[in-house]
């Protein structure tokens, strides 16, 4: 169980990594240069939400410790709006301007592509959605290895 544990994670991280590339180099033939993959992802992640940084963080929408400055960086390259709440000052919700939402289309339409590919290339979506329970039973384990210091089996205790 070891290995394939430890493969698990190596192609986890892996595939994120091969995801971005080809947000990448999807930009690239955009001809878009004012952005880079990650924070396209994340304005993909926020579609038409209206959403605070920490929302995004929470919802899983971003990972990374530098969020804020990703968004100080979509907001000045005008694809995001940026707006302090008027319930709490020191909180900022940002949604997708008119060019953010272009490119919030124009990455649907190469998921769309992509889902074509895969299937034409023998990926059924079975296959994806008995994946993607394996990836959610392991988020799960890993959450609760956070919020327990062990994961602890159900009816176990």
């Amino acid at each position: 169980m070891r290995q394939p544990y430890y493969d698990s994670i190596l192609l986890i991280e892996r595939l994120h990594r091969h995801f971005l590339e080809v947000l990448k180099v999807e930009l690239d033939r955009l001809g878009m240069q004012d952005i880079n993959n990650v924070q396209s992802l994340i304005l993909y992640n926020i579609g038409d939400d209206e959403l605070t940084v920490g929302e995004l963080t929470a919802r899983g929408y971003y990972l990374g410790s530098n969020v804020s400055y990703n968004v100080k960086k979509m907001h000045e390259n005008g694809y995001l709006t940026q707006e302090r709440s008027p319930h709490d000052r020191r909180s900022v919700r940002v949604r997708l301007s008119d060019k953010g939402l272009l490119l919030r289309d124009r990455i649907s339409e190469l998921f769309a592509r992509q889902v074509d590919a895969l299937d034409r290339n023998g990926l059924a979506a079975g296959e994806l959605a008995n994946a993607n329970d394996t990836m959610r039973k392991l988020e799960r384990f890993w959450t609760s290895s956070l919020s327990y210091g062990a994961y602890v089996a159900p009816g176990t205790q």
